[in-house]
């Protein structure tokens, strides 16, 4: 297979006539339905925007490579379409993008194509190609640019000449989601760029075809620093004591340069592993990732936590209904109840836990389990919990930098000895004398405030969390009230706040889908098929349907989902409606309090988003017709 087997001449577009970004990848995706290249252009669709949230595929100088493995893709094919008003992509670089690469590949099959996409991701980074694509005026000229597939640039390698012993010698991996473009578009960066600088380069990629080029235990040994380009996890134990910079895959492209200079020139922090725990922190970029951090350790703990959230919850909250039978020996209600209780009780645990698990690996989560356990055995709840899971992950860290210098010889008591007992004492005394009590009083005057609230308080507390749901649709924002929520609910039971964030969840999807059945002139046709699908997603409480749309066009999206979730979650309280289970959306509405007055709340915040955004958005100009 060749590159112009899957670069396809009757495909092109020459004169891309959209100017906007979802305009561009609508008359592109329309084109691949048309040459049957796609079976169903939503889906399609649907996964090259949800590529385009994680980070925008505008690549600068240019160029953008929209991609998805996708199940309504039927062969792999590259369709090539060209700007001459240039196309507003939200390229990284900011400026128009011109040349634009829609790479559509099937899931699973022979992954030969890829191969051939990889070649053809690595030529895009040469200036001379974009200077001959300027110059292109048919698709036979196209063609005859990426006529060569093979390699413009050789492996490099390093060498053992005296020359090249005196060169610096770098090591890097490139990775991201989809594995299809940017991995092999970085490594390609990084070669041409390590070639003009002198500098030695060796370059692993972590695509959808697996790693290749694999590094060698001699050339990590050997390399004065490690590049890690890459927006997905790769193995990095094999790094330990090495200067690691750990960048997104985006700035191994667009920053080749400045990443070889910091690694050739150690400027990284060193990567500290103990058996198979590795100090994440000690490879974090300095400077603003802090944050980040600490982020993805909590998330690692929510994540963890949520399946027994959501079992629990529902069937806690199925068991309630049962309750309502008159029944002298209720046996389906204490069944019930007693299997969503248990999972329950494990829900501090377990996000302590995992927090702590996140931030020193293995190690952690004994001390941090048992951090959890002391949390709620001493009313210190949600919160409590939570510190705890933060403090035991960071005393493990401690520990183990301490006993870095323990013999060989007691290597092996470390795991099984020195790091559960050690930490495990340090963290119960933390929790003893200082967390538990600390955060019980915290959790106590909390819960009494809560408890206390007047009508005008508590509308506006439900106000905020509904609003909150809505600013990043599964983002910080949104977990933030999410966990907040279900921590009042762990340690109350009740369910009125979760009938706030379950309403700002449920807006955003309901809302853009009313929109594009109301105001059809202000939306794309695949944009309206793929609304439809937000009636399920929204009913459902998934918010995440909303996010294709609000990449698209944030600012409104955003916006108007925003205003809604907030009336809608302001309503929930000032009617008294409550939720008593964390997940479900209308599948569990019946098992709550007030359900007339809650389903109305959630009409009139669907409606008042529906209409904002309807009215606040530009009319579709030159649609492509289905």
């Amino acid at each position: 297979m060749q590159i112009n087997d899957l670069l396809r001449k009757d495909l092109m577009i020459l004169d891309l006539q959209a100017t906007e970004k979802e305009a561009a990848i609508d008359e592109m995706i329309e084109r691949l339905a048309e040459k049957d290249v796609i079976s169903d252009k939503e889906t399609y669709k649907e996964g090259i925007m949800q590529r385009e949230a994680q980070t925008s595929t505008g690549l600068g100088d240019g160029v953008a490579m929209p991609h998805s493995k996708n199940k309504a893709v039927k062969e792999p094919a590259v369709l090539f379409a060209k700007s001459s008003k240039g196309v507003d992509y939200e390229s990284l670089d900011g400026q128009p993008t011109h040349y634009l690469f829609m790479i559509a590949a099937p899931e699973g099959g022979n992954d030969l194509h890829l191969q051939v996409l990889a070649s053809l991701s690595r030529k895009l980074v040469n200036p001379e190609v974009l200077e001959q694509l300027d110059q292109a005026t048919t698709p036979e000229d196209v063609q005859t640019i990426f006529a060569e597939s093979e390699e413009d640039t050789k492996e490099v390698t390093p060498s053992t000449d005296s020359d090249s012993a005196n060169k610096k010698f770098v090591v890097a991996v490139t990775a991201c989601p989809t594995g299809i473009a940017h991995t092999y578009m970085a490594e390609d960066a990084l070669k041409r760029k390590a070639d003009e600088m002198g500098v030695t380069i060796r370059v692993e990629t972590n695509g959808s075809d697996g790693a290749k080029n694999q590094l060698t235990a001699d050339e990590i040994r050997r390399a004065d620093g490690v590049i890690i380009a890459a927006d997905k996890k790769v193995e990095l134990a094999r790094f330990n004591g090495k200067h690691v910079l750990q960048r997104p895959v985006a700035e191994g492209i667009n920053k080749a340069e400045e990443l070889i200079t910091k690694a050739m020139n150690q400027q990284a922090p060193v990567l500290r592993v103990d058996g198979d725990a590795v100090d994440n922190n000690a490879s974090e970029e300095e400077g603003g990732s802090a944050w980040n951090t600490l982020y993805k350790d909590l998330m690692n703990g929510i994540s963890h936590m949520l399946p027994f959230v959501v079992g629990g919850g529902i069937i806690m909250a199925i068991s309630f209904m049962f309750d309502r039978i008159p029944m002298d020996n209720n046996f389906l209600f204490d069944s019930f109840n007693t299997i969503g209780s248990s999972a329950f009780q494990f829900l501090i645990p377990i996000l302590a836990g995992y927090i702590a698990y996140s931030i020193a690996d293995r190690p952690g989560l004994l001390p941090g389990m048992t951090a959890g356990i002391m949390a709620v055995d001493s009313n210190a709840g949600f919160l409590g919990g939570l510190i705890g899971g933060f403090v035991a992950g960071y005393v493990m860290n401690l520990i183990k930098k301490s006993l870095r210098g323990v013999p060989k010889s007691f290597e092996g008591l470390k795991s099984i000895l020195m790091y559960p007992v050690l930490g495990l004492l340090a963290t119960g005394l933390l929790m003893f004398f200082i967390i538990s009590p600390v955060f019980s009083t915290i959790n106590t005057a909390m819960i009494s405030f809560l408890e206390n609230l007047g009508t005008g308080n508590a509308v506006l507390l439900g106000a905020v969390l509904g609003g909150m749901m809505a600013i990043d649709m599964g983002g910080p924002f949104n977990k933030a009230a999410y966990t907040f929520s279900i921590g009042i609910f762990t340690d109350t039971g009740d369910g009125s706040l979760m009938a706030a964030v379950m309403m700002g969840g449920m807006i955003p999807p309901l809302a853009i889908a009313l929109a594009t059945v109301l105001f059809k002139n202000k939306f794309t046709d695949v944009e309206r098929q793929s609304g439809l699908s937000n009636f399920v997603l929204g009913l459902s409480f998934i918010t995440e349907g909303a996010i294709p749309f609000a990449a698209a066009d944030p600012m409104r999206v955003i916006g108007s989902s925003v205003i809604g979730a907030a009336v809608g979650g302001g309503l929930s309280q000032l009617w008294n409606t409550a939720i008593p289970a964390p997940h479900g959306g209308i599948f569990v509405v019946g098992l709550g309090d007030n359900i007339l007055l809650f389903l109305l709340a959630l009409v009139i915040g669907t409606i008042i988003s529906a209409i904002i955004l309807g009215f606040w958005k530009p009319e579709v100009k030159n649609e492509v017709k289905v």
